[in-house]
């Protein structure tokens, strides 16, 4: 026996091995003993292969140790490759029309029985599986989530060397910048009360590469931000970070499209049609409640507040008077749905702001019914109907409010009655750029203007008028890349002169003291010949949760944090010893 070392994986021997010798090395996943001859399946990263201790091949020592293998137990044996007679072929297992007849063994180490079991069959508790990540790993789906991961990277990088785009580490320890999100602060000991901060993104230095004649930059990036977790956020993710000079942003978005076409054909088999189709955020707002909507379906909003007006229904008179709108949408088919459900519904839209839901339904050879019967005229029935193409089996609903609420509540509750009714393809990719992002939005808690994107990105030039009169006009040349109803990635070009990006601070109630505090650096760069640019970056864990299947970022990453951000492995975060605090000049609280 060589030693440990393998010749091949267990989950890629074939027929076509069958009379070769082969070492293989992996953990025990289960052993069935039947007297004089032992079957145990062993596992490796590729999968399994069933082993064969046969006292009539092997040595007594040998088939004695057959015996005493448990799951997990680490083994390596030499043995010959063997077709399994037609009536012991296994269709479950990759290998199951082969066998491995062993002729010597070696037992590396011995395991306790595991606190979670190492099947993808297994329903186990996900605080569990964290906290046994290392074991967890074991399983042939997370390995396989992993390893596509890898894939997309790598293809990923190889089509972006092939478009001359050079690879850039930027620091990790860098300066607290305000960027939407809050920083993670790390003290100095050099010099007290002062901090780095861990990067959101690598924005303002990719920004100064371009700066420095870098042309074309990109990196895989690892950011961070102190947000609240939810299944498609981490407190640090992996991002394609990209940026280009003297670019419009047909240019960028060209690159983006050929990294992503590149991706799928290689771990889908999937060719994208390109260029990919384009939204405007208007069309995506009015169409579908969302700047990130999912298009897999059909139920659009539908403005219906000319119908409802003066139609006699307080709820939505009331709310055309008062500046608001009357949006519905029309879920076909739905009809059958029970007051019980529709109740729910109800509560379901009251958490994004809505006072409520009206509704109207067409069951099958019946006469509708409604939530607002008594002010239900023949007119008002007949408009709704015409305006949203309803027809027996469709249910409407209907939200009358402010626009910004019956957008955004309508745009939610699409999507819950979707998942709930199974209205959505799995197998099915809708990628597509959302464009023409406003540039500002209003901050109500803060009475100001904030960027929508960054306080980086450059305006388009015929809105320039609006800037100080009507900053809600103003659009940014900005784009998103949407991927069935989740953000891939936001882009922009940015503002490359110094009093162009002075009065963008202006804009927001950045005072120059402040601008200078925070990107004095940046301002003196741009004195220095910078040239147009733009960029874009994509998150990685949301791409492969998505081409996975998955339901959240912790399936596809190694070492997730748990929902509360903890690290139930390794219990972080944890506290440190006062001298380390004490070298710091920290001083922990109650």
């Amino acid at each position: 026996m060589n030693g440990y070392k393998r010749t091949h994986y267990c989950g890629l021997l074939t027929k076509a091995n069958a009379g070769e010798t082969v070492q293989l090395s992996g953990w025990v996943q289960r052993t069935r003993d039947l007297g004089g001859v032992v079957f145990v399946w062993l596992r490796d990263r590729e999968g399994m292969v069933q082993l064969v201790f046969d006292d009539t091949v092997c040595d007594e020592a040998t088939v004695k140790l057959g015996k005493s293998l448990r799951g997990e137990y680490v083994v390596t044996v030499v043995g010959e490759v063997r077709e399994r007679a037609a009536e012991a072929v296994n269709t479950q297992m990759a290998t199951g029309e082969i066998e491995v007849v062993v002729k010597e063994a070696d037992l590396l180490n011995k395991s306790e029985t595991p606190p979670i079991y190492i099947d993808d069959k297994a329903e186990e508790n996900e605080t569990v599986r964290l906290k046994y990540r290392y074991l967890d790993l074991r399983k042939p789906s997370m390995f396989n989530r992993l390893k596509l991961r890898h894939q997309i990277i790598a293809n990923v990088r190889s089509y972006m060397d092939a478009q001359g785009f050079v690879d850039v580490e930027t620091p990790i320890l860098t300066k607290s910048t305000p960027e939407g999100a809050r920083d993670f602060l790390v003290p100095y000991r050099g010099k007290a009360g002062e901090f780095y901060a861990l990067p959101q993104s690598p924005q303002i230095y990719k920004q100064l590469l371009m700066l420095a004649g870098f042309d074309k930059y990109y990196q895989v990036a690892r950011c961070f931000r102190d947000e609240d977790n939810r299944a498609d956020r981490q407190p640090e993710f992996t991002q394609v970070d990209v940026e280009m000079s003297f670019i419009e942003p047909e240019d960028i978005q060209t690159v983006i499209e050929g990294a992503f076409a590149r991706v799928f054909e290689a771990v889908k088999g999937i060719k994208l049609e390109l260029p990919l189709p384009r939204m405007t955020w208007r069309d995506a707002m009015e169409n579908y409640g969302s700047d990130k909507p999912d298009t897999r379906f059909d139920m659009k909003l539908v403005d219906v507040s000319d119908v409802a007006n003066d139609c006699g229904f307080p709820v939505f008179a009331d709310a055309v008077a008062n500046g608001g709108t009357v949006r519905g949408i029309n879920a076909k088919g739905c009809a059958d749905m029970t007051r019980k459900q529709i109740d729910a519904l109800g509560e379901f839209v009251k958490t994004y702001r809505a006072k409520g839901l009206a509704w109207v339904a067409f069951p099958q050879g019946a006469a509708p019914k409604s939530s607002f019967n008594k002010f239900l005229s023949d007119e008002l029935l007949e408009g709704l109907k015409t305006r949203m193409n309803a027809e027996e089996g469709d249910i409407l609903f209907f939200v009358a409010d402010k626009k910004a609420v019956a957008l955004q509540a309508l745009g939610a509750l699409r999507i819950d009655i979707a998942k709930k009714r199974d209205l959505i393809d799995p197998n099915r990719f809708d990628l597509f750029w959302v464009t023409e992002f406003p540039l500002f939005e209003y901050d109500e808690e803060e009475g100001r203007y904030v960027a929508m994107h960054h306080p980086f990105t450059s305006w388009m030039a015929e809105d320039e008028q609006y800037l100080e009169s009507a900053p809600d006009q103003v659009r940014a040349k900005a784009y998103d890349l949407v991927l069935n109803g989740i953000e891939m990635g936001s882009g922009s070009i940015r503002i490359h002169r110094s009093d162009v990006q002075a009065r963008m601070f202006d804009m927001i109630g950045l005072s120059q003291e402040e601008a200078m505090h925070r990107f004095g650096f940046l301002l003196e760069a741009f004195k220095y010949g910078t040239p147009p640019h733009g960029g874009f970056a994509f998150g990685v864990d949301r791409l492969v949760m998505i081409l996975t299947g998955s339901d959240n970022l912790r399936e596809v990453l190694a070492f997730p944090k748990a929902q509360n951000a903890n690290c139930l492995m390794m219990g972080t975060p944890s506290d440190v010893q006062d001298v380390q605090l004490k070298t710091l000049h920290i001083q922990v609280t109650e």
